[in-house]
C-alpha cells in the first residue's frame, strides 16, 4: 500500500488526508521494563557501524558530510575545554558566564564521541572523556534565568557522548564515570525534572529529549519514564498535544521560525532516542510530530499554510498570526524525521525531505548549534531500520 503525506487546502481537506495516510501507522506507546539498549541514546551500534563503512567506501552522501564535521572547530584535537565551577545563563544568554563555553564543549564531545566511533581514533576517544571528566570535575552550579534552557540543549549532547564512550571504550575510568552520574543526578536533574510548562515549548522539549538521555546512560527507568509522560500528557507547552495543534502548526509558529524549529527538533530527537529503547513517540497522538514537521517545512519553504491563533499554557503568549521572522532559515532537524517517517514507514514527508536538502547551519561559520549535530552524516542514506527490539550484546566497533 503506498502511503503519501499531503498538506493541501482547504484546512478541512487537509486533515481529513493527512489522518487518513498515517491511520495505520498510529500507535500509542507504552514504556518498556526491559533492560535499556546500550549505546542506545540516538544511534544503535549497527547504524555506527554502517556510517563507518560508508565512509571508509567514500560514499555519498556520507563523503561530504564527513569532510564537514572535521573541518568544523568541534572536531579539532586542539580544542580545550573551559569548564567552571558556576555557569550562569541569563534572559537571551546575558549575563553569558561560561553558557557559550558550555554550549561549545556540549558539542565538541558528541562530535569527539563519534570520530572516535566512526574512525577508532584513540586521540579522538580521549579527548571526548578529557571533556567529560573536566567538567564533571568542575561544575557544581549552573543559575540564570535560561538555567533550564541550557541544560536541555546541552545535556543531551554530553549524554550522547557518555553513552558511546563507556559503551565503545575501555579507557575512560571508573570513577570518572561514576563522577559523570554524580554531575547529571545532582546537579542537572534537579534543575529539569519538573519541566518549564509556561515557556514556550522548546524549553520543555529541549528537558524531554535530555532526560530520556540521562535515564537510559544513568539506567534510570523512573527518569526516562517521567519525560516520556511529560511528551505524551505534560500540562505545558512541550508535550506533543499541546506543541501542535491537530494539523502541525506549532505553539511558536506565530513566534519565529528559529525557535519553532528549535522546538521541532528537540522533539524530534528526544523521539529518536525513545524509538532506540522501543518507546514509540514518533507515532503519538496520530503521528502529531510528522504533522509539525511537515507543516513547518511546508511553510518555510515559501507556501501558505493554514493558521489559527494559538494561546499557550496559562495564556502566557498569544500570537494572533503566524511569524515571517527567520521564514526559509532551515535548522539542520529534517534528517532523523525523514529517516523514520519516510525511511522506515514509507510515508512521503515532501516537504521535510526538502527542507532536509536545503542549505542549513550545521558545521557552517563555526558556530554552535542548538541541535544536536551531524544529522546528514548519521541519518541521511541509513538502511531500512531494525525493528523496535534490544540490539545485540555489546561487540567491539573496531
Amino acid at each position: 500500500m503506498s502511503h503519501r503525506f499531503i498538506i493541501a487546502r482547504p484546512v478541512l481537506c487537509c486533515a481529513l488526508v493527512v489522518f487518513a495516510a498515517f491511520a495505520a501507522y498510529a500507535a500509542e506507546p507504552a514504556a518498556s521494563a526491559r533492560p535499556f539498549v546500550h549505546p542506545g541514546v540516538v544511534h544503535s551500534r549497527e547504524e555506527l557501524i554502517f556510517v563507518k563503512q560508508q565512509i571508509a567506501a567514500g560514499a555519498e552522501p556520507w563523503k561530504t558530510a564527513w569532510a564537514t564535521l572535521r573541518a568544523s572547530p568541534s572536531a579539532s584535537l586542539d580544542h580545550r575545554p573551559r569548564p567552571r565551577h558556576e555557569v550562569v545563563r541569563g534572559t537571551k544568554n546575558n549575563p553569558n558566564i561560561g553558557s557559550s563555553d558550555m554550549s561549545a564543549d556540549a558539542a565538541a564531545v558528541y562530535t569527539h564521541a563519534l570520530q572516535w566511533c566512526l574512525t577508532g581514533d584513540n586521540a579522538h576517544a580521549h579527548k571526548a572523556v578529557e571533556i567529560l571528566n573536566t567538567w564533571s570535575a568542575t561544575l557544581k552550579v549552573i543559575s540564570g534565568h535560561d538555567t533550564k534552557l541550557l541544560i536541555g540543549m546541552t545535556g543531551v549532547h554530553f549524554c550522547a557522548a557518555a553513552e558511546l564512550m563507556r559503551h565503545t571504550f575501555t579507557g575512560w575510568a571508573m570513577p570518572d564515570q561514576a563522577r559523570f552520574e554524580h554531575l547529571l543526578r545532582e546537579v542537572f536533574y534537579p534543575l529539569i525534572k519538573d519541566f518549564y510548562p509556561s515557556a514556550n515549548g522548546n524549553w520543555d522539549a529541549s528537558m524531554i529529549q535530555t532526560m530520556l538521555a540521562m535515564g537510559i546512560f544513568l539506567d534510570d527507568r523512573p527518569m526516562f519514564d517521567r519525560a516520556v509522560a511529560y511528551y505524551l500528557k505534560g500540562e505545558g507547552n512541550g508535550a506533543i498535544r499541546n506543541y501542535f495543534n491537530a494539523f502541525g502548526e506549532c505553539q511558536e509558529s506565530g513566534r519565529d521560525q528559529a525557535h519553532t524549529q528549535m522546538g521541532l527538533g528537540f522533539l524530534g530527537c528526544a523521539a529518536e532516542i525513545a524509538w532506540k529503547q522501543g518507546v514509540d513517540l514518533y507515532g503519538a497522538a496520530d503521528n502529531r510530530l510528522a504533522l509539525g514537521f511537515e507543516y513547518t517545512a511546508r511553510y518555510n519553504l515559501g507556501h501558505d499554510v493554514p493558521y489559527e491563533p494559538y494561546r499557550s499554557f496559562q495564556g502566557r503568549y498569544y500570537y494572533p498570526a503566524i511569524s515571517e521572522i527567520s521564514r526559509g532559515r532551515f535548522a539542520p532537524i529534517y534528517e532523523r524525521a525523514v529517516y523514520h517517517y519516510h525511511g522506515r514507514l514509507g510515508l512521503d514527508m515532501p516537504f521535510s525531505r526538502e527542507a532536509a536538502n536545503r542549505p542549513r547551519s550545521e558545521g557552517r561559520g563555526g558556530g554552535v548549534s542548538a541541535h544536536l549535530p551531524w544529522g546528514e552524516l548519521m541519518f541521511a542514506g541509513l538502511p531500512k531500520a531494525q525493528a523496535r527490539t534490544p540490539a545485540e550484546p555489546a561487540k567491539a566497533l573496531r
